[in-house]
């Protein structure tokens, strides 16, 4: 039997309470003071609540898919990397600057010596830094860790702006989980020294405004505003204080667990902020419990609320987003397969869906840290850069060495217009050295037998 499987878990929980009723049954016989007898009763009492504690465990495992198989649960994982495969086909200086609008404001260094990255230089192995971001429109100030790539620091790339993944922890998870257990800024340090990922900005966050209120990304009813933070607040004081891309074909956003329930959600709902996703282990709706409290507010209006937060339903009844999705899951051990299989099928143009498939792997950081390079990769495919400059109508700074980089650029510039045009020159000689004799009437002559041209 596996060990998620129901018939595992209803075989201990019936031996538990067999058990309890032989302890019941037996205990009178038990009752005397010799040394079987104590013996006995120390047995029954810890056969008892050994089998009602696997019963237990069993259960909760069984909810949240923690461990999928018996080898994950004695500690064999298969821990090589996840492969990208497309579900459906596309369609036709720096630090914190607390000084530009004090929307972004250094914090302490917790969780950073977490962050896995090799010492050294800034401009050889980026940064991290803690942060404080200051929400106008949700009202809050949240907590980031900012990772910023080896080039942001460097001469070459001194005007160019980055382009940015949000990455999302799952709940109650916070944000040094990311760091320390996801190893997102080492894996994107690894990935950008290898080239296979294109130098990018990464901030990470957790999913909730409202600690401990799991608010799932989403804007309560006359509750904490949590969509309007990710969508709004978020970008604006990033933009205010980094390099990074000012439009939207710049930016992603991920998560792991409700992090990547969030990912799906802010991309489908906001495409123009978030046309990237990528969704570790998600759920593709978005439910009331405990934890949530009453997220869609109450009324007629609630139940609209709430299906406008099933995803699937959203790809069913409304236009489907001009956006980009990953999605992973297990063949066994994750409990959303089912739902991600009906999500791909569902996803149609001009939306388009990839996907990570392992055949096994539970609801954990094993399976996630197999996942987390591919899904990165990815990503940086998917986004652009250089995107924009910073303005180019003056130096950088006021220094020699700046204005000498802009007169380099304007030279380059030159010499890159200069060889455009002496190309096109060359492109029409040839043309007109190729172009058939022409008859009397001045009309070209047709070769025999020439396709005719197509219309580019």
């Amino acid at each position: 039997m596996g060990l998620t499987s129901r018939s595992l878990l209803y075989t201990v929980v019936f031996v538990a309470l067999v058990c309890v009723g032989l302890t019941i049954w037996l205990w009178p016989r038990l009752a005397g003071r010799g040394t079987l007898p104590v013996l006995g009763r120390l047995g029954s009492i810890l056969v008892t609540q050994l089998t009602i504690m696997s019963a237990v465990l069993l259960a909760v495992n069984s909810a949240n898919s923690f461990y999928g198989t018996w080898g994950e649960l004695i500690g064999k994982y298969d821990r090589s990397p996840g492969q990208v495969t497309q579900a459906t086909e596309p369609g036709p200086n720096t630090g914190v600057d607390a000084a530009k609008g004090g929307l972004v404001r250094p914090a302490g260094s917790e969780g950073l010596e977490k962050a896995g990255l090799p010492k050294g230089p800034k401009d050889k192995v980026g940064a991290v830094e803690s942060v404080r971001l200051v929400a106008r429109r949700a009202g809050v100030v949240e907590p980031a860790i900012v990772y910023l790539p080896p080039q942001y620091f460097q001469k070459q790339y001194e005007r160019q702006r980055f382009p940015v993944i949000v990455a999302v922890s799952g709940y109650p998870g916070g944000i040094t989980n990311l760091t320390q257990y996801l190893q997102v800024p080492k894996t994107a340090s690894t990935l950008i020294s290898e080239n296979r990922m294109q130098p990018t900005v990464i901030v990470m966050v957790r999913p909730t405004i409202a600690p401990p209120r799991d608010t799932e990304c989403v804007d309560v009813p006359d509750g904490p505003q949590a969509e309007t933070y990710f969508t709004k607040d978020l970008p604006e004081a990033l933009k205010s204080a980094y390099r990074v891309g000012h439009e939207a074909s710049a930016w992603g956003v991920m998560g792991y667990s409700s992090g990547g329930t969030c990912a799906l959600e802010l991309a489908m709902r906001s495409p123009g902020t978030y046309p990237v996703a990528g969704a570790l282990s998600a759920d593709y709706k978005v439910k009331n419990d405990l934890t949530t409290g009453k997220l869609f507010g109450s009324g007629p209006e609630a139940g609209k609320r709430q299906r406008e937060h099933d995803l699937i339903w959203r790809l069913q009844n409304l236009p489907a987003p001009r956006v980009s999705v990953l999605v992973t899951s297990s063949e066994k051990g994750e409990k959303n397969y089912g739902e991600t299989q009906k999500f791909l099928k569902a996803v149609k143009e001009p939306m388009t869906a990839a996907k990570i498939v392992l055949p096994a792997g539970s609801h954990n950081f094993t399976t996630w840290r197999r996942e987390i390079a591919p899904t990165l990769e990815w990503m940086s495919k998917q986004m652009t850069f250089p995107q924009d400059t910073v303005d180019r109508s003056k130096p950088a700074d006021g220094s020699q060495s700046g204005k000498a980089a802009e007169e380099e650029r304007k030279r380059a510039e030159e010499k890159r217009k200069a060889d455009e045009e002496k190309r096109k020159a060359e492109e029409e000689r040839s043309s007109g050295a190729q172009e058939a004799p022409s008859d009397a009437s001045g009309e070209p002559e047709a070769s025999q037998g020439a396709e005719p041209e197509e219309d580019e």
